[in-house]
């Protein structure tokens, strides 16, 4: 069996899957034959998703998802059950990244990223592990960074979330048994608007400069994301670093 015919017919959801890689991932599944469930707050940008994804023969839902609603992710979750009679894939994609160096004390934008990029990734695990238990099987695919795997000035709060969630996810990987599957992905710099929202003036054009210089195109993290998928049940691919050449 292929790697596509192993995507073909799973129910996968994304959180942020408005833009950037939960874009780029749903689009690519979806053209290997997965039936998405899309969640992000930008509802207008999900609903045309939905649309392309299904002009092109595939099928797709969405609902509105603050992943710092727990109610949130258990309504996404939901949706997977109640249009396809499972979910198959969590992808933890949405998250933040309003870096700034510690003497800034954007204290606001620290707890948002813990409530996005750490808490956000708890809730879809409470939301989705009961599913993944009562129908024998699921698989986790958790977004990370590789600001966790090389710590930076500046990003050391965005890092410490994102190391939050590798931990987190090897905890899950070691009570989850022999059915549920975890996957940790981690994406160097990527070509798309994250960085947009970046509060310091210089720490966003270092990060644009560097992103026109040699980001890679969000496609890459989908194709990633879709190797970890398309492994056969009793392989379990933990933990995939994709980053640019270039970067160091």
């Amino acid at each position: 069996m292929s790697g596509t015919d192993n995507v073909r017919g799973k129910v996968v959801a994304v959180t942020g899957a408005s833009s950037g890689i939960g874009e780029a991932t749903a689009l690519l599944l979806a053209e290997r034959g997965a039936r998405l469930v899309l969640g992000a707050r930008r509802t207008e940008r999900l609903r045309g998703l939905a649309a392309r994804i299904a002009e092109r023969g595939g099928e797709a839902v969405w609902t509105a998802t603050d992943v710092t609603r727990r109610a949130d992710l258990a309504a996404l979750v939901e949706l997977a059950r109640q249009r396809f009679g499972r979910l198959d894939v969590l992808v933890a994609n949405a998250g933040i990244g309003p870096v700034s160096p510690l003497d800034d004390l954007r204290v606001e934008d620290w707890e948002a990223m813990v409530d996005v990029n750490f808490k956000g990734v708890l809730y879809g695990i409470a939301a989705a592990l009961p599913v993944f238990r009562a129908q024998g099987g699921g698989q986790f695919v958790h977004v990370v960074s590789t600001a966790g795997l090389k710590v930076v000035p500046d990003q050391a709060v965005y890092a410490a979330t994102k190391n939050a969630v590798r931990t987190l996810s090897e905890g899950l990987r070691q009570e989850a048994g022999d059915t549920v599957r975890v996957t940790v992905v981690s994406p160097g710099l990527v070509r798309t608007d994250f960085i947009d929202a970046v509060p310091d003036d210089r720490v966003r054009a270092e990060l644009a400069s560097a992103r026109q210089r040699f980001a890679i195109p969000p496609e890459a993290v989908g194709e990633a994301i879709a190797f970890a998928v398309a492994q056969p049940a009793a392989v379990d691919v933990n933990d995939i670093v994709v980053r640019p050449t270039a970067q160091r």
